[in-house]
């Protein structure tokens, strides 16, 4: 009984974001789970290395091109998609995180690429696979937020990523309040800092990497399956009672 709501069999699932890192991870976990998977990345190498990574391990999947910040480009996959059978778990993954740069040094521009993708993308992703999961009553969306979205990271100055994140959170819960009562659930996970290309920096300096792991009570940084192993409880049948969630999967960190 239980452990059949995991399984995502008949269900097209879209990660974006999904060439590497976290995105790679939830992709196989949801295809492991049944999942017809669609890796949407904008780099197209990443996206062929990822489909043929996953169909070797016997995965439905295929890839597109896509760049989330273009709501004309999300809205015409999702069309398009909506067209071979709809899609009914949405992974909203893709992200940016330049960080290490003071407030009062930020750029427009440094401000708005990390809302561009992190906040907008999010949200257009949102809205055009939603609105069709709407009309077909049925669908789950995971967001990933992070912990930077409930704390303030430290030494690296990164407002503009922690706002970015905060925004996800809340949009996140404002989607769940919408849409609960039409069929649609919308949680996010919360992140500590994974072991990905995208926390490299850190993890490659002695200073960011002592303090990361002494403000984290597991001493550890994460791995990409560990998050993808909730993305998958969010997106399937055995979260069925929960919305407008924010998992943390975080080590401790938030608990200091």
């Amino acid at each position: 009984m239980y452990l059949e709501k995991f399984n995502l069999k008949g269900r097209t699932a879209v990660v974006t974001g999904g060439g590497q890192g976290i995105g790679f991870s939830c992709a196989q976990a949801l295809g492991e789970a049944g999942a017809r998977v669609v890796v949407a990345d904008m780099m197209p190498d990443r996206v062929q290395n990822a489909v043929q990574q996953l169909q070797k391990l016997g995965i439905t999947a295929e890839g597109e091109k896509l760049d989330v910040t273009d709501s004309t480009g999300v809205a015409a996959l999702a069309e398009r998609l909506d067209r071979s059978g709809g899609v009914q778990a949405l992974v909203n993954n893709a992200g940016v995180a330049k960080s290490d740069v003071r407030a009062e040094d930020t750029s427009d521009e440094h401000w708005r690429f990390h809302m561009s993708v992190n906040l907008d993308g999010v949200f257009w992703c949102c809205r055009e696979f939603g609105r069709r999961m709407l009309a077909r009553k049925q669908g789950a969306i995971v967001n990933i937020g992070s912990m930077s979205g409930f704390i303030v990271n430290k030494p690296q100055e990164q407002a503009f990523y922690n706002a970015s994140k905060a925004g996800v959170h809340h949009l996140t819960r404002s989607l769940a309040a919408e849409w609960a009562d039409r069929g649609v659930r919308v949680n996010a996970v919360a992140p500590t800092y994974i072991e990905t290309p995208l926390t490299k920096f850190g993890m490659e300096d002695a200073e960011l990497a002592k303090v990361w792991l002494e403000m984290t009570p597991m001493g550890r940084v994460g791995q990409p399956e560990e998050i993808a192993s909730v993305v998958l409880f969010l997106a399937s049948d055995a979260s069925s009672l929960m919305t407008g969630s924010i998992v943390l999967a975080d080590g401790g960190y938030c608990c200091w």
